[in-house]
């Protein structure tokens, strides 16, 4: 049940056909696993906490730097030098005490990634390097968590959602990650954030829709991004949409697993 105030908080939500009191009773009753409290989990987790998902959990093993406050918005200057789950659990607690915060200070490896995200109903990766995300999405298929995963470069970004653990509609696998993403790319040729650099609104949009998503594959409406790749160029402010599936070669799910 929810009390006055949060009836008044969730208001507009209430209000919305495809999400309601009970779409609202089911963002309270999830649990969130958030992978990276940076450029992408700032406004991400922040969108969680408003629109009242019930916990929330952070991984993240690093302090806020002043350079990370031109677009990891959850952070304040006064929070330089603090761990981000702190200062992210801090800004999450001021916009919503109703939801709760759980900081899990630790860099997500293959070693311990099925153990944290077995808490949580759906995980969300903001994580900026391959090892992590391949990480994520191979604990993920194996727990039989719903992952959404984004990435961002220095003017695009990619946005997707993976259930890999569930059929599509013609009863073939949903894809992996690693049907979209086969193999990492060789070291030295991606350059990081601190070498190409970011744009900081491209972070916040991409953040917020990563959210988006989360929303709706805890509500349950509208067609989501499962088998779908989402591209942004925010040079030419384009968005496409493009469609990719289960590759029976994958290590994974594939054939000769």
């Amino acid at each position: 049940m929810f009390s006055p105030e949060e009836l008044e908080r969730y208001a507009r939500h209430i209000v919305l056909r495809e999400v309601g009191g009970p779409g609202q009773q089911k963002l309270k009753a999830s649990r969130v696993l958030v992978i990276g409290a940076g450029g992408l989990g700032a406004p991400l987790l922040l969108y969680l906490a408003a629109a009242g998902v019930g916990t929330i959990g952070i991984v993240d093993d690093d302090g806020v730097a002043l350079s990370n406050l031109q677009r990891q918005v959850i952070h304040r200057t006064e929070d330089v030098d603090v761990l981000k789950t702190e200062s992210a659990a801090n800004a999450i607690r001021r916009l919503n005490p109703h939801v709760e915060v759980v900081s899990h200070v630790t860099r997500l490896t293959a070693a311990n990634a099925r153990d944290l995200v077995r808490g949580y109903d759906i995980v969300a990766d903001g994580s900026d390097n391959f090892a992590t995300r391949y990480a994520v999405s191979d604990a993920c298929f194996h727990e039989g968590r719903p992952l959404v995963t984004a990435a961002v470069g220095t003017f695009d970004a990619t946005l997707t959602t993976l259930r890999p653990h569930e059929k599509a509609a013609d009863g073939t696998p949903n894809p992996t990650y690693r049907c979209l993403f086969p193999d990492a790319p060789p070291p030295g040729t991606v350059p990081s954030c601190q070498e190409a650099g970011i744009l900081g609104a491209l972070t916040g949009i991409v953040g917020s829709m990563m959210a988006l998503e989360v929303v709706r594959e805890i509500v349950g409406f509208g067609e989501g991004l499962v088998g779908r790749l989402l591209m942004i160029d925010t040079r030419a402010m384009r968005f496409e949409t493009v469609r990719y599936r289960w590759d029976p070669d994958n290590p994974l799910s594939g054939t000769a697993r």
